[in-house]
């Protein structure tokens, strides 16, 4: 738990983690430009002297709410991509992916898509940490493809890499489209269809 201050000689504790998992909700359904700082105090459920105070500055907050946000998602992906063989580490990141784009429990979609896709070019910093976010779920992706090559477990001639692209490429599709509201089904739809191209089936 950490504390910080309201305002000089009005101390108040708050949990950091949780207050970064309320800010984390306000950038995924309006975006980093979108979040007003009106909407993340409300949500948060602390003043801007305190948010400036803890944080620095929005864009830092961001940054510390996607950082917490990605951990996540990676740990996630990667606990996906440890299956025996390629066809069923990607059917397990694709479904995990659908599933959690989906699950009602947090605004529909993907922060790493919703939160700055687009920014004016202020605030460029945004968007490129989310690519390097994104960049980082397909490195794992296509180091477990790599080593599936190794295995002769991908047919000959597939690139990892690009079959690693391809993955990604649906899954940020995926997230489109929820946020849009496609339902589970919709994007497990999309996972039969894509399951059939992306490695051989067992």
């Amino acid at each position: 738990m950490s504390t910080s201050t309201q305002t000089p000689g009005r101390p108040r504790a708050f949990d950091e983690e949780t207050v970064l998992d309320r800010a984390t909700e306000v950038f995924w359904l309006y975006g980093y430009e979108g979040a007003s700082l009106s909407a993340l105090t409300g949500a948060m459920g602390i003043n801007r002297p305190s948010l400036y105070s803890t944080f620095g500055s929005k864009e830092e907050l961001f940054k510390r709410a996607f950082a917490r946000y990605h951990e996540k998602r990676v740990a996630q992906a990667r606990a996906a991509l440890d299956q025996p063989t390629a066809y069923a580490s990607i059917e397990a990141f694709l479904r995990s992916s659908a599933d959690g784009l989906t699950d009602g429990d947090h605004p529909a979609g993907c922060l790493s898509i919703q939160g700055g896709l687009a920014c004016s070019p202020e605030n460029a910093r945004i968007s490129a940490a989310l690519a390097t976010g994104r960049a980082a779920t397909e490195a794992a992706i296509a180091e477990r493809l790599t080593r599936a090559a190794a295995e002769n477990d991908l047919p000959s001639g597939v690139d990892p890499h690009a079959m690693a692209r391809f993955v990604m490429a649906l899954s940020e599709g995926h997230a489109v489209h929820a946020a849009a509201g496609a339902t589970r089904d919709d994007l497990q739809a999309s996972v039969d269809m894509a399951l059939r191209a992306v490695a051989p089936h067992p």
